[in-house]
């Protein structure tokens, strides 16, 4: 029998009582107990309950039954997932304690090796610079060298010419010694400014 079947069958049978009252037409007080009306209520109930008990009930209690274990299998469910979780917290927050050490070695790493670069571009600095004053040095030598030899050059040339000008010259013995003395002072002080 279908739902519907059984449904039709349900409101005859509880609609029968109600037409025997109304063809007995006799009014009962309150009190009062027809016990025609009780025993069809009765017949209408067990079978009502016999009804529901084959065909209603045994599918409710299933669906019932079908949804607890369904609840309980998802309760089970959950609490393997919530221990899943929390070995997946405890992994991930040791993941995240040896990350964090990681990090801080290699930051002491990397600012080991940067004092490193540090002291060897320092290194490096300081031996150009020591170079660049030894070049700057031996230019100086160079440079004063090549003074002084233009110097002994041009007093060369100075003297030749002093020279050929007392040749030229009839000088006496007087004016021979001043020209020399004047000669030898302008030598000893373009020595000393040298």
């Amino acid at each position: 029998m279908r739902a519907s079947q059984i449904t039709a069958v349900v409101f005859a049978l509880a609609a029968f009582p109600i037409e025997l009252l109304a063809q007995g037409g006799e009014g009962g007080g309150l009190y009062d107990i027809n016990t025609g009306l009780s025993v069809w209520t009765l017949v209408v109930f067990g079978l009502l309950v016999f009804i529901l008990g084959k065909y209603a009930w045994g599918p409710i209690l299933a669906a019932v039954d079908a949804r607890e274990k369904g609840i309980q299998t998802a309760l089970d469910e959950a609490a393997e997932r919530n221990q899943e979780a929390e070995k997946l917290l405890t992994n991930h927050k040791e993941n995240l304690a040896d990350a964090r050490r990681q990090a801080s070695e290699l930051l002491a790493e990397g600012k080991a090796a940067g004092d490193a670069v540090r002291a060897e571009i320092e290194e490096k600095a300081r031996v150009e610079a020591q170079s660049m004053i030894e070049r700057a040095r031996a230019e100086i030598e160079r440079e004063r060298d090549a003074a002084i030899a233009e110097l002994r050059r041009e007093s060369v040339d100075l003297a030749l010419a002093a020279a050929t000008r007392l040749m030229q010259e009839n000088l006496d013995q007087e004016k021979d010694r001043a020209l020399v003395e004047r000669y030898l002072t302008e030598m000893g002080a373009a020595g000393t400014e040298a």
